[in-house]
Formats: C-alpha cells, structure tokens, sequence
C-alpha cells in the first residue's frame, strides 16, 4: 500500500492549551511531517491544519477534508506527528482505520509512534496507543471534574467570568468597580440616544457586549450572581 513516490497528505493540529502545555506546535509537527515525506521519498501534496480544535471528535473542518479526499482516492498515506494529532478517541480511531484509510487503500503513519498499518500487528500495536490515549483524555476529564466539584463545594466560581465582575481572593465573585463604572455610562449613552454602535466605539466593548449589559437590569443580575456563590 505505501510506497516511493506515493502521494502523502499531512495532518497537523493543536488545542490552545495543548500548545502552552507540551509545546507541540503547528510549526513544529509541520517540520516532522515534510522531513519524513523527504526521507521516504514521498510526494507531500499537502499539509492539512486545525488550529485551536480539540481531539475529543472529528467534527473539525481540517479532519472533515482529510476524510473526503481518503474516499476520492486523492491519497495513498496520511502522515501525523503523533496518533493523538488526530484523534484521541479510540472509537474514531477505528472508524478511521476500518471505514476510512482500510476501505480506501490508504496507508497510515506518525512520526513518532513506529507502526505499519499494511500488517497485522502494526495495527494491534496502533489499537494499543489508541488505547492509552482514551485513558489520558479520561484521566484529564476525570481531574477536571474532580477540580470543579471542589470549586463548588467551597462555593468559588466556576464557569465563565461574567462582564462587570471579577474573582475575589476567596474565589467567589466580586463586582469589578470599573467595569460597573463603565456599564452605567453606557446606559447613561443609551438614555441620550447614542446608537448601540457609537458606544462601543466610545466605551471600546464589543457591541454584542455593550447590547446585552444595557439591556440587562443589574439589580437583578447582581442579586444572582452574588447570592449564588453564598449559597
């Protein structure tokens, strides 16, 4: 299936806190992928890219368009920097390998992980990283609602930071003087008949943003946010 002047198409992503994280840059998994295509003697038509998407599925434009052009028969091999680039779920790993790259003659290969996908063992041995990378992704979702049941329990804010306040030491929220400041000249603005365009501008918020705080009644959404974090 893989072979000399074959036509290889690459795939590289990274989630913004993978890349803070482990330092696995586009960039740098693009390197990886051109020098194995040079040293295998591959024609690289191509290097497919998802920036900021996470591997917990494979509704992601990039892997979308790697898909279809497996099925028109436009590849012979995909090429990663490492199996999870692609996906982390061992479920789709095997989707992928049976129904996409098997049924459609196309080889797979990272350039990390030694395995050869044209051999039965090759693939027990890519079963077996697809394996443990569901048990980091688990182990990650574990710890994370491990954390946020911590969080809760000791009343600290969880969640996104909502416009107008800020968290306080104790971790619970606290309404941000400045911010407030800003979201009463901005009803003041409206009261005088500014459009909702001409404040976002003069206050530099997002008129999304400058829509929703105007048309918000603060009283009420103090009362909330505050008394729930006490409760």
């Amino acid at each position: 299936m893989i072979k000399n002047e074959t036509r290889a198409v690459g795939y590289v992503r990274v989630s913004t806190d993978e890349q803070a994280r482990e330092g696995i840059s586009i960039e740098a998994q693009e390197d990886r992928i051109r020098a194995m295509a040079i040293a295998k003697g591959w024609s690289l038509l191509e290097i497919i890219k998802d920036a900021g998407y996470s591997g917990k599925s494979l509704n992601r434009p990039g892997a979308k368009g790697l898909i279809e052009a497996c099925r028109r028969g436009a590849v012979d091999v995909v090429v990663v920097y490492k199996v999870d680039r692609l996906t982390r779920k061992q479920k789709d790993l095997w989707h992928l390998l049976e129904e996409v790259f098997d049924a459609n003659r196309v080889g797979f290969v990272s350039v990390t992980e030694a395995f050869d996908t044209t051999t039965a063992s090759g693939k027990a041995f890519l079963g077996m990283i697809g394996v443990f990378a569901q048990l980091e992704r688990d182990l990650v979702s574990e710890r994370t609602k491990e954390a946020l049941h911590q969080k809760k329990t000791k009343h600290e804010w969880v969640g996104r930071l909502p416009v107008g306040f800020v968290i306080g030491i104790s971790g619970r929220l606290e309404e941000d003087s400045e911010a407030m400041d800003l979201i009463t000249k901005a009803k003041r603005l409206r009261r005088t008949g500014a459009s909702f365009g001409d404040i976002s501008r003069a206050l530099k918020m997002p008129k999304a943003t400058v829509h929703r705080l105007i048309n918000a009644n603060m009283r009420t959404r103090k009362h909330n946010y505050l008394n729930t974090l006490a409760s």
